[in-house]
């Protein structure tokens, strides 16, 4: 297992960093920890951005950061979270010593993640090194320029890239260590990680 990353379901997923603990996108948490120090979100689709499970790893002092793109949707969450940080893709932040950087996340010709929406993906300096967590989104330019450590990437199709695109972009920016993610239950089913595992470089270490 890469060190202190945690995958649930989706792209849900639960990192350690210096700074504390990080939920990325938590969605149908079967525990409520709350013991998060940071939440991130990558966009506003319900499997991403859900207030529900939002709940069940907050607390008092938890931090979260979620796109400019996103203001509206405060009001759903803003009783939840003392201090609410927005970003804007293609930026590097520090936040209460969680450094990270925002990486533009969207599809290329297809409606799903359109590059208007401003959402993002995020590399965040993890206890595992520089974490990749690409969220919904294609292979774009942008993501073909992350230089990262660990990589979380979809592979489940339709919404984002499919097993053969997802380990191309693997291919091309090299982590050490690679998780698929949004695959099985509400997307693809579970032989996906085998054609992904397959193609991906036998130099990067898949993780299932």
């Amino acid at each position: 297992m890469a060190e202190g990353i945690l995958f649930y379901r989706q792209n849900s997923s639960r990192i350690d960093t210096p700074a504390g603990r990080v939920y990325v996108d938590p969605f149908l948490m079967t525990e409520e920890p709350h013991d998060a120090v940071f939440v991130l979100v990558t966009h506003e689709h319900h499997d991403h951005f859900s207030p529900e499970d939002l709940a069940k790893v907050a607390n008092r002092d938890t931090v979260l950061i979620f796109p400019q793109s996103m203001l509206d949707k405060m009001r759903e969450v803003e009783t939840l979270f003392p201090r609410i940080e927005l970003v804007v893709p293609g930026e590097h932040y520090v936040i209460d010593g969680l450094e990270f950087d925002t990486v533009h996340a969207y599809n290329n010709g297809k409606p799903f993640h359109p590059a208007g929406a401003e959402w993002v993906s995020y590399i965040v300096n993890a206890n595992a090194g520089r974490v990749y967590i690409a969220g919904d989104t294609d292979a774009t330019e942008e993501a073909k320029a992350v230089r990262c450590d660990v990589a979380l990437i979809p592979i489940g199709g339709k919404y984002t890239m499919d097993a053969k695109e997802a380990a191309e972009l693997v291919n091309t920016i090299r982590p050490a260590t690679v998780i698929p993610v949004h695959y099985g239950g509400m997307l693809g089913n579970e032989d996906v990680v085998k054609t992904f595992a397959e193609l991906v470089d036998p130099s990067v270490h898949v993780e299932i």
